[in-house]
């Protein structure tokens, strides 16, 4: 399905002005199918998932960086775009960003193209957190954080309309290179919970800024 779509968008693109320079010789589809190429080919197990490359060389010949020079923006982009749509619908891992970088080989001849995947770990990116009523901040991360009147839970509320277990945030899964999302859930509370004033009566997606009311207690939700 990604591939078949950046076909279409590359279609659209090298039509008008470009389609003389694209009749023949290297076609920019070709790039795009090296590159998942690359992604099948040295994908990794790993034991969180299948990991690939995300960080990508495309070599090509003088000539042929000549005749994309034109489009190697527009190009860059598309490339981009289908190996994140790869990995998602492939369900594979990415270690950070993807990156695109277009060069020259000399030594390639014109109509050959060499595509080499690196996996690059990205900068460790910023968690979303909730910020408590007396301005203490907890970081959200891979395990659910419990809202409780017990004292294991991760926020204790010492409150009396507040139940022993009485709601959880948890995550709620992102797409690849997608900031993580969370979700809260009431947890059979007595008094309920609600989220920005209304009833959480099933998991609700939280959203940056939104206030958890907890009891007399409210939670604001901040995204990364």
């Amino acid at each position: 399905m990604g591939l078949q779509q950046f076909e279409r968008r590359l279609e659209r693109m090298v039509e008008g002005v470009f389609a003389r320079a694209f009749r023949s010789g290297l076609q920019p589809v070709e790039v795009g199918r090296r590159l998942t190429r690359e992604m099948d080919l040295r994908r990794t197990v790993a034991p969180r998932g299948t990991l690939v490359p995300n960080s990508f060389t495309v070599l090509l010949s003088e000539s042929d960086r000549e005749r994309f020079a034109a489009i190697e923006d527009e190009l860059v982009e598309e490339l981009l775009a289908v190996a994140e749509e790869h990995a998602e619908i492939e369900g594979y891992l990415l270690l950070g960003p993807v990156s695109v970088t277009v060069d020259t080989d000399p030594d390639l001849t014109a109509g050959m193209v060499l595509v080499a995947g690196e996996m690059v770990r990205g900068e460790e990116p910023a968690r979303a957190a909730v910020v408590l009523p007396d301005g203490r901040r907890v970081a959200l991360g891979a395990d659910a954080v419990t809202i409780g009147r017990l004292p294991d839970c991760e926020i204790v509320l010492a409150d009396p309309n507040v139940s022993r277990r009485h709601a959880e945030i948890r995550p709620a899964g992102r797409a690849p290179g997608a900031t993580e999302r969370y979700e809260v859930v009431d947890a059979g509370s007595t008094n309920g919970t609600r989220v920005n004033g209304l009833p959480v009566v099933a998991p609700r997606l939280l959203r940056d800024g939104d206030q958890i009311t907890v009891g007399a207690a409210t939670i604001r939700f901040e995204q990364a």
